[in-house]
Parts: C-alpha cells; structure tokens; sequence
C-alpha cells in the first residue's frame, strides 16, 4: 500500500498516496494546463511531496496564457526545423499578446514561408505531441546540442546570465539550476522534435487547437546586440480559443487604423522627414496647434499646482553627468559626447542635473520646501533604431518634467500630491481607466542600482503607501526602478483597451548627496532634500501620440487643430458664413472656410475625412434667419440654429472639454 501524503490543494488540506502528480490532481480539466506548487510554475507530470502546497493553472490565467504561447512557439521552432533542417536556432519566449522564435537561416522568412509555416504548425498540433520535461547535465546538454550553436551559447551562460540577456528572452532556456530539455514525443512514444528549455509547458499540443497564426517576421541581433549575428525572428499569437484569437485580431485591424503615424499624415499633423533621421518628428501647423494647447494648458496647471517655471539649455559639460550619476548607468541611451574647447559636451537626455544647479545656486530653508521646479526640457535619446516608433518612441522629445525638492517628512504628501495632479491631468484629456505600477529595485543585480538597502526600503514603503492609498490597482514591476530610486508610473487604457505608460514619479535619495543639496532646517542644522521627478505626459511628442490614437484623430474640440469649419451651400453664401465665423474667431474658436471650387457634397465628405469637430453650414433659409446649422462627427445635423446660439453651443464644448 503507497504511503499517504498531505498537502494543500488550493488552500484545502488533502490526503495523497506518494507518486501522485499535478496531472492526477487537475487533469481531468482540460482548461487547466499547468500547476503552482509552492509559488513554482510546474509541468502536470510533476510529482507532489508531502507538505506541498498545489494550485490548479487555467488557460485563460496570465500564467496560463504565457505557456499556452511558449508551448505554441516550439510548435513553430520544430515546424522551420520541418521545412528547413538546416535552421539553427535561437530564443523562443512569450511576449505580451504572443510569442516570437529566432533562426539563423540562409534567407529571409517571405510572407509565404509564413503561412506554409502555419500550415506544418496545424499538422503538429493535431497529431497531440505531448511535451516531456527531462533533465541533462551541462556536458550532456553540450553533445546532444552540438549542431546547435546558439543553444550551447547559452548552456555556457547558465548562472551568470547578464540582465541584458534575461531581457532577451534567454532566461526562458536556462536558469541557475539544472538544465532540461523538452520532447515532443508523438502517440507511439518516438521523439519528434527537442529543445533546451526551462519550462513548463502544456501537457500536449492538442489544447493549442486552431486558436493562433503566424504574424510576421523581422531581423533580431543574437541576444539583443548589434556586434552578434543577425537572425531571422518569427512573431506569432496564441489564445485559448478561436473566437480569443478573432477578437484579438480585430482589436489590431482597429489599432491599424488608429495608428497615429497613419492618422497624421492624413490630418496634416506631423512627419518624420528622412533627411532629419530616425526618431526625429517635425510638427506641421495643424500638429503644432495641438501640441501648443497641451504646452499652454500644462504649463497653466503646474503653476496652479505650485510649480515654478524655468529654464536649461540642451547640452551640457560631461562632468554635470557624471555628478548626477547618470553616465555610468545610462551612458549607452546618450549620443556620443562632442569635443569643444577641450572639454566633451553631452546632449541632454534628462533635465534633473540642471534643475539640482538651480536649487543648489543659492542656500534654501526648510520654509522654501517644496520647492517645485517645472519645464518643457527637450532631451535626446540615443534608441535603437529597431525600437524608434513614431511618436510613442522617439529620439529627440519635449518632457514636461518637474522636480519637487522637500524634506523626508514631507514625502508621503508630495507623492499623493502628484498622482491627484496626474490622474486629474488624465481626466482632462478623456483618459479615466488606469492603474498604477510599483517599479522597484532588482535585488539580484544590485550593481545596477545605487543606496543602500535602508534608502531603497524607505523610498519603496512610501510611493507603495501613496499608490495603496489611492485605492487604484496596484501591480508589482520587480527590477523596473530607476538606478538611482523606485518609481510609479500610470498606465492609461485608451478607447480600444490597450495600456500604455504615460506619468512616471521617482523618489531619488542619490542625486542630493551627489550634488550635496543642503537646505537650512528649523534647528538651524544642514539637512538634505528628497529629490521627487515627475513627468506629467511622459513626454509631449508620446502623449499626442497616444491621443491621436485614442481619439482616432477625433479630438474633443478643445484640442482640435481647427474646430469649426464652415461650407457654404453655394458660393453666394461665402461672405455671410465667413461673418459668422469671423465672430467665432474672436471669441478665441479656431475657424476655417472651406470657399473652394469643389462641389457641396465633395465638400462635406472632406470635412469629414478632417474630423473637424464642428461643421456650419449656411444656405438660404439659414441668411434670411440670421442662423447656421450643426452637422456633427456622427452625421446628425441641426438646422436653424441663431448665430448666438451656435457661438455659445461651440465655446461651452470648448469650455467644458466635451467630446462631440
């Protein structure tokens, strides 16, 4: 008779007899794909031991989700090694949304090779290969891999993998302990396909069903660096279900047609001329009225909120850099320096530096604190060229960035002070669905960060206080903080649900002592400052784009480049449409006449295409009344409307931040 074991099965105390398995526990629910036994993502194979606490893995959960799509990108890795044998390859992790795997082929992937690939996947998936988990020694891992290069690359980095490579995807593969490899094995037992992989993965390929595809294919550089080889990258998607994938494919047709590159061009907004560089924008007089009414109102707000504006130049000597503890942490995201009158000089990509000269110009008292300096401060990021992205990911960009120098005592508050300021910045501009991130510190890679344990603590427990007490949703970022703090940042869902990171606020112990920032304390002794960054939009260029594609280029009419435009019925009502509009233009309203040759209809069909917020519209009967109709964004109309009531009807929506 088996020995008896107890353990914890979702929090319930149970009996088991030794040898019994996740699989035992679970596998009757084909939902269920993987389990957590004391906190560890495990195979279904695994065998509980006495004491284990055991919970059950769903498709649908995070969890489940992220092996579902590791599970689907070793379906695709031994779907090329199908089609292609000589294909070596590389790293294979899920991402957000998918999976990606690296080969180093001979020839590029052509949308072809794509779906004849997806096609070999599906036949994979249908014979139900079951994923076997089995462990090597490194030696053995180095025989059996000896035709793979990449991997055995790898088995020489188990335990002392850089962060870089972790970001990389490689920690997918091999970890500090002991190395496994994966088989796929087919319904008679033979070995179909294996790779060297952590794990844990679904029990067989069968749960993938039909509910994924192959997106597309890029260039990747081995382990994130440009001094390696090029490989060829694979992108895919995976859900639970056919009807998860269909709908996740709509929301990327919708995002495709909300992309603010698109939208941009076609509302006139803003460009990136080839001649200036990659990641390098130019706004356009219509993208510059949008961008002056977010500068001109954020400016307003921060002087509402106590900030006081001033002013730093673009460069600076490299020694400010090295004082601020930045180029040794963040050297490879500046440009290269540039060598004047013996000295090297530095674009600048933060304003912090400058803005500690500024508090350290002259001695400051506890009753300045907070001291709250704010600017549009343009920086410049040296980004790979594979990540530059439009608007949302750029080299040169504008930052509404603010420093709040305060005592430690007064922390608490200036932290909750600025998520209020943020979140109600937010709502302003139609963005109300958020939560909030705690990034904090990597106790592994510890070099990469500066303080001491205690400062790390104290700054952690106070922003965590702050966002607890916010009562948004708080979600862990464990190694995303700032060398020199942790941070907060506010992630905004947009109109079609996707997340992006707008407001970041970083509680910094390091620079005031790099900088020995004192101010004079109530006891007449020299105290140091906290140090709080905030940057409201994150950065000006990033939040128009995340605005244009929220709104689709529909802006509420505060922000619309223009925001009433008038078509006349017919060329005879030019001059009294053009008097209405003169008055609205007086009044502030933004105006535009449409006196072209084009017809009525043709007309009306552009304005349109132009997401013009307010659309007058004069013939006849409006003249003789003293009176002009709406037509609307949703194709409503309103006729007859007293000049005065259509002025009012405009400055109120402008007034209130409406969306029409």
């Amino acid at each position: 008779m088996s020995a008896q074991m107890t353990i914890h099965v979702a929090g319930d105390e149970r009996s088991v007899a030794e040898g019994t398995t996740a699989a035992d526990l679970f596998g009757a629910d084909r939902a269920v794909v993987v389990a957590r036994v004391n906190g560890v993502l495990v195979d279904l194979a695994h065998a509980v031991a006495d004491g284990d606490r055991v919970e059950p893995v769903r498709i649908d959960e995070p969890d489940g989700l992220m092996v579902l799509r590791h599970s689907c990108a070793h379906v695709l890795a031994q779907a090329v090694q199908q089609v292609n044998p000589d294909a070596k390859l590389g790293i294979g992790p899920p991402i957000r949304d998918g999976f990606y795997y690296d080969f180093d082929v001979e020839k590029p992937f052509t949308p072809e090779d794509l779906k004849s690939l997806e096609k070999v996947m599906q036949r994979i998936i249908n014979e139900g290969q079951t994923f076997h988990r089995r462990e090597v020694s490194d030696a053995d891992a180095l025989v059996e891999l000896k035709d793979e290069p990449y991997k055995c690359e790898l088995v020489g980095l188990k335990g002392g993998m850089s962060h870089d490579d972790e970001d990389a995807g490689a920690s997918v593969e091999v970890g500090a302990g002991t190395l496994t490899i994966y088989d796929n094995l087919r319904k008679d037992g033979s070995r179909a396909w294996g790779d060297l992989c952590r794990g844990p993965h679904i029990p067989d390929t069968k749960l993938l069903g039909n509910a994924f595809k192959v997106m597309r294919s890029a260039a990747a550089y081995w382990r994130g660096d440009q001094a390696n080889n090029q490989l060829q990258r694979v992108y895919g998607t995976a859900w639970p279900t056919k009807a998860d994938l269909t709908a996740y494919l709509d929301r990327l047709a919708e995002a495709e047609k909300r992309d603010h590159r698109k939208v941009g061009a076609e509302l006139d907004l803003f460009s990136f001329p080839d001649e200036l560089g990659s990641g390098l924008a130019v706004f356009h007089p219509k993208g510059g009225v949008l961008k002056r009414e977010m500068e001109d109102y954020v400016r307003r707000r921060h002087i509402e909120e106590g900030f006081e504006y001033v002013g730093t130049p673009h460069i600076s000597k490299e020694g400010l850099f090295h004082t601020s503890g930045h180029l040794p942490y963040y050297k490879d995201t500046m440009f290269p320096p540039m060598e004047f009158e013996g000295a090297d000089y530095y674009l600048k990509a933060m304003n912090c530096p400058m803005h500690n000269l500024i508090f350290r110009s002259r001695g400051r008292s506890y009753r300045e604190l907070p001291l709250r300096l704010f600017e549009f401060g343009s920086v410049y990021r040296f980004e790979k060229s594979g990540v530059v992205h439009g608007l949302t990911r750029v080299r040169g960009m504008t930052q509404d960035d603010s420093h709040s120098y305060i005592t430690p005592e007064q922390a608490p508050a200036e932290i909750k002070h600025l998520l209020n300021f943020c979140l109600g910045l937010f709502r302003d501009f139609g963005l109300d669905d958020f939560y909030l991130e705690l990034s904090t510190r990597d106790d592994k890679h510890k070099d990469k960060f500066v303080g001491s344990d205690e400062d790390w603590q104290i700054a952690t427990k106070v922003l965590e206080d702050a966002c607890v007490e916010s009562g948004l949703e708080l979600v862990p970022d464990p190694g995303g903080a700032a060398f020199y703090g942790p941070k907060v940042s506010v992630q905004a869902r947009d109109a079609i649900g996707r997340t992006w990171q707008l407001s970041t606020i970083q509680y910094d112990f390091n620079q005031p002592k790099g900088f020995q920032l004192e101010y004079t304390a109530a006891d007449g002794s020299r105290q140091q400052p906290v140090m709080i960054h905030s940057a409201k939009f994150g950065s000006i260029e990033r939040f128009i784009g995340v605005l244009t594609e929220h709104y689709a280029g529909a802006f509420p009419p505060w922000l619309s480049p223009v925001q009433v435009l008038g078509i006349p019925v017919a060329d005879d009502f030019n001059d009294y449409l053009w008097d209405v509009l003169a008055q609205m233009k007086s009044q502030g309203i933004r105006v535009e006449l449409d006196d072209s040759d084009d017809r009525f209809p043709k007309k009306i069909r552009n304005a349109s295409k132009s997401k013009v917020p307010f659309i007058l519209i004069a013939g006849a009967e409006d003249m003789a009344a003293g009176a002009v109709s709406f037509r609307y964004r949703d194709g409503s109309q309103k006729n007859g409307v007293p000049v005065a009531e259509a002025i009012e009807e405009v400055i109120a929506a402008i007034r209130d931040k409406r969306q029409v």
